[in-house]
């Protein structure tokens, strides 16, 4: 046998096994090929087995030097070649046709999910807003706190470099800082002289009862440092766990001090509205045992220490 024939021989047996596997693999794939595509796919396999067979005949041919015109199996294979070719291409074509049909569905789906999310979300905000307003509505001298320390928490947090779902959170957790006060009685709330001991008590309870309430619910866990532990102090004296210096979430030590901006700048029952200068000096003095000292520092150099009023500060904000 010369080194031509050897080369025909051993590309007829390798084009036969590479038919062979691709029939396996076809034959198996089958099971999982949807209803409409099934003839087609029988076909195909028809069609594969046939130049299986074909290859095997051919192979045949030329080792036993057979009479038989080789034109007629070249012309065969040739034809059967281009419509197997041409069957191929109708399949693809189809799958492709489902493919992007589907990724068309996909993508209205995916529209109509973002919107219902966005509902969601837009109705969980009003609700929590509407928390907000409630407790406000108990103590009328406290009314627009929560937008404003909500805000101004915000704008602090931006000095962090916080975005995005992070400045979410903690405008929610803002909005819901003192929503653990719920549980504490109006007598005790509105009261205007000193607190005995156990109402005392019953106020400082306030975050934990928060906790409580907020922390079953999971969409606003991640809201939860602000109404946790705003009260919290950078020396660690402040409750209800006593948490100190980096122990207290940055949520909750960026709220303390606008929490404490707005109460002092504004009109309390307790006291009047205090100059905003001598507002800054106060929480400038509080730095490292009350509040957190770069919170603080960064603080001061927000607009909030500049203004000539409260109102001038939180109208001017964006």
């Amino acid at each position: 046998m010369d080194s031509l024939s050897f080369l025909i021989i051993g590309a007829i047996i390798a084009g036969t096994l590479f038919i062979s596997a691709a029939l396996f693999l076809h034959l198996r794939a089958g099971r999982r090929i949807p209803e409409q595509l099934q003839s087609r796919w029988r076909l195909m396999a028809c069609l594969m087995a046939f130049f299986l067979t074909g290859y095997l005949f051919f192979l045949f041919i030329y080792l036993s030097a057979s009479a038989f015109p080789l034109a007629i199996i070249t012309a065969t294979v040739f034809f059967f070649g281009g419509f197997f070719v041409f069957l191929v291409t109708g399949i693809t074509l189809s799958a492709l046709r489902r493919i992007v049909a589907h990724e068309r569905q996909l993508r209205i789906i995916n529209e109509a999910l973002q919107r219902s999310n966005f509902e969601l979300i837009k109705a969980y905000d009003t609700t929590i807003a509407g928390w907000g307003y409630a407790l406000e509505l108990r103590d009328q001298e406290t009314r627009g706190h929560t937008r404003r320390v909500a805000g101004i928490t915000r704008d602090i947090a931006r000095q962090f470099g916080l975005r995005g779902d992070q400045l979410v959170h903690i405008t929610r957790g803002a909005q819901l800082h003192d929503i653990g006060k719920m549980a504490v009685p109006d007598s005790v709330l509105m009261k205007e002289g000193p607190l005995t001991e156990e109402e005392r008590r019953l106020i400082q309870h306030h975050p934990l009862a928060a906790y409580e309430m907020l922390s079953k619910i999971e969409y606003l866990k991640p809201a939860l440092d602000i109404p946790y532990c705003h009260h919290e102090r950078w020396d660690g004296t402040g409750y209800p766990r006593g948490l100190k210096g980096t122990e207290i979430p940055l949520a909750a030590r960026i709220f303390a001090v606008a929490d404490t901006w707005d109460a002092l700048a504004h009109d309390r029952r307790y006291h009047k509205a205090w100059p905003l200068e001598k507002v800054c000096a106060h929480i400038e003095s509080r730095a490292g045992s009350h509040f957190d000292p770069e919170v603080v520092t960064r603080f001061l150099k927000m607009d909030y220490c500049r203004a000539q009023s409260a109102t001038e500060t939180i109208d001017s904000r964006p």
